[in-house]
């Protein structure tokens, strides 16, 4: 990214240009830091006390989440060079401009939104497990394993937190109330590209509401 953050309006004016690229990250690597910021700008084309105002564009970019209004991770922001004027820049003018180039890099860089997936296991008598492999499959569950002891068996699955809304209820019906299930967090996970056009376009609504 090059951007340039300009405004004139009487007086003393805005001006700070910051140039360089974001690159996705491995949020489940890095758990504690699921984003980062460096700063390789050399020989003081952008002042050494406006960098913590960069970084602070980028966090607040992570917080305003331009997709869907939820949190950013699995991102760096590398910055490389940049540009400031004596009178014109300012700590707000070089947040600004780390902020919004951010922000049009990250549009144009295909992200994803995520969504938190579940290991989820159910135990029921034998006779129920096509009824409760049809269950997990109807949630769109991904089955990972299945076991039989005696008379029960055991499936384990990845299903999507959001599907899991009302398991209880229908695995009781499913299984004349023998069926029993546990789940807990896995990892976050892609949602399907309709899905994710479907929360883009409800959370553009919000914010032509919001207008």
């Amino acid at each position: 990214f090059t951007y340039t953050h300009k405004k004139q309006s009487g007086g003393a004016g805005q001006f700070a240009r910051v140039i360089g690229y974001i690159e996705p990250i491995d949020p489940e690597q890095q758990a504690e830091l699921p984003h980062e910021f460096v700063n390789n700008v050399v020989g003081g084309n952008i002042p050494t006390n406006y960098i913590p105002a960069c970084e602070k564009g980028f966090t607040d970019g992570l917080q305003d989440g331009f997709m869907v209004g939820h949190p950013i991770v699995g991102v760096r922001m590398v910055l490389q060079d940049g540009a400031a004027h004596s009178v014109d820049s300012s700590e707000l003018a070089f947040r600004l401009a780390a902020f919004h180039a951010f922000r049009e890099s990250f549009k144009t860089s295909n992200p994803r939104v995520l969504e938190p997936l579940m290991t989820v296991e159910v135990s029921a008598p034998i006779e129920f497990q096509g009824n409760v492999l049809g269950s997990l499959n109807k949630r769109k569950g991904l089955i990972i394993d299945t076991e039989t002891q005696e008379d029960y068996c055991v499936v384990s699955a990845e299903v999507p937190l959001n599907n899991m809304f009302g398991y209880s209820t229908e695995l009781r019906s499913a299984t004349q109330g023998k069926g029993e299930f546990s789940m807990e967090y896995k990892r976050h996970s892609p949602v399907l590209p309709n899905v994710q056009e479907d929360l883009i376009k409800e959370y553009q609504k919000k914010l032509a509401e919001k207008k």
